[in-house]
């Protein structure tokens, strides 16, 4: 049986955008790609509210996070975590063998402007790392604000990860002082898996260019270049998922419309967020709640595994917490192209197997 998607990625993506993986295969280095990489740069400039180089990579969006921290770290990173996402910015840096120090917010409060600002005082650090919205957790933190602290340490490079927001909530990119915020295909931009995006400043291109051992795929650098001179890349690209993206983003650009788009998908949110107010409890600090997946504890203490096998059955699928929040929790994602009818149905369904009142 087909099965709805509550997930925090991948999602239903629409027949139509699925169609375009189809489009006849082009020559990479071809004019005919160079317009097309051409035309997705300027909308993804347009969606993320940015005049700042975008590059491409055919990767996950963990990729691009890669080789960020990488390519920007001279010094020391400052990485931020409210969640496990947050916690692979550091798995990376240690991977890579680049300095860093790890800065925890407790459980389900967010990364604050006063804490990057206490850090940042130090003078030990020239990269920053924050997620803008953890699905482990159900968070949305204050990229903008942080910004505004990060803008007063001219020497310091701002990493964001924007993979389960972009395409469900703004985020201007310039106004935010964001140096590279990177995202995937497969979430709020409603793609399928398999191409991840970012924009990036001419003040982290400047960083990258003075840094030694970039690697070589995921080298920030190599590819810039190659995507200023004329919109292509240095390996092959997945030609079909950027006829996808491409097609996206005129559908959320031309025909939703972003203040629509994003309208949407907080009222989606508010929905979810006061059924699970009336009914559990939310993990996340309410002031943070991300509008794109929200993580709700279990407190029937019924097994939420087999609340999934059941929805299953009736052709939905939500996700269990994640890691420590195993059973303990749940999470109902809302991104990308779902209707409000189609969340409803869901939580009825929850409610009908669960005996909820």
């Amino acid at each position: 049986m087909k099965k709805k998607l509550f997930i925090p990625g991948p999602v239903d993506v629409a027949p139509d955008v699925l169609e375009k993986l189809a489009t006849p295969q082009i020559g990479h280095r071809t004019q005919e790609a160079t317009n097309l990489q051409k035309r997705i740069s300027e909308k993804l400039q347009t969606l993320m509210y940015t005049d700042n180089t975008i590059i491409l990579s055919t990767s996950s969006g963990t990729g691009i996070m890669e080789m960020s921290v990488r390519s920007c770290t001279k010094k020391r990173a400052a990485i931020f975590s409210v969640g496990a996402f947050g916690d692979r910015w550091y798995k990376i840096a240690k991977a890579n063998n680049v300095p860093a120090d790890h800065f925890k917010s407790e459980p389900g409060e967010p990364t604050t402007p006063e804490m990057v600002r206490e850090v940042l005082e130090t003078g030990k650090y020239d990269v920053v790392t924050v997620t803008h919205n953890e699905t482990s957790a159900g968070l949305m933190n204050p990229v903008y604000e942080i910004g505004q602290v990060i803008k007063e340490f001219p020497d310091v490079v701002y990493l964001v990860d924007s993979v389960s927001s972009l395409g469900g909530a703004k985020i201007e990119v310039d106004k935010s002082h964001i140096d590279i915020c990177l995202s995937s295909t497969q979430k709020s931009l409603g793609v399928p898996p398999g191409l991840a995006v970012a924009s990036v400043s001419d003040k982290a291109i400047a960083r990258a260019e003075t840094v030694e051992n970039r690697g070589y795929y995921l080298d920030l650098i190599n590819v810039v270049n190659r995507v200023k001179r004329n919109y292509q890349y240095p390996s092959t690209p997945s030609t079909p998922h950027m006829w996808a993206l491409d097609y996206q983003l005129s559908k959320i650009i031309d025909e939703e419309g972003l203040d629509n788009r994003f309208d949407r998908h907080t009222r989606l949110a508010n929905i979810v967020r006061e059924w699970a107010k009336k009914h559990f409890e939310l993990f996340a600090n309410e002031a943070y709640a991300s509008n794109t997946v929200t993580t709700i504890m279990n407190t029937t203490g019924n097994s939420v595994k087999a609340l999934n096998e059941e929805l299953g059955k009736r052709g939905y699928m939500i996700s269990n917490g994640y890691g420590d929040l195993k059973e303990k929790a749940f999470r109902i994602a809302h991104m990308a192209d779902r209707k409000e009818e189609d969340l409803l149905a869901l939580l009825k369904e929850i409610e009908d197997i669960w005996g909820l009142k």
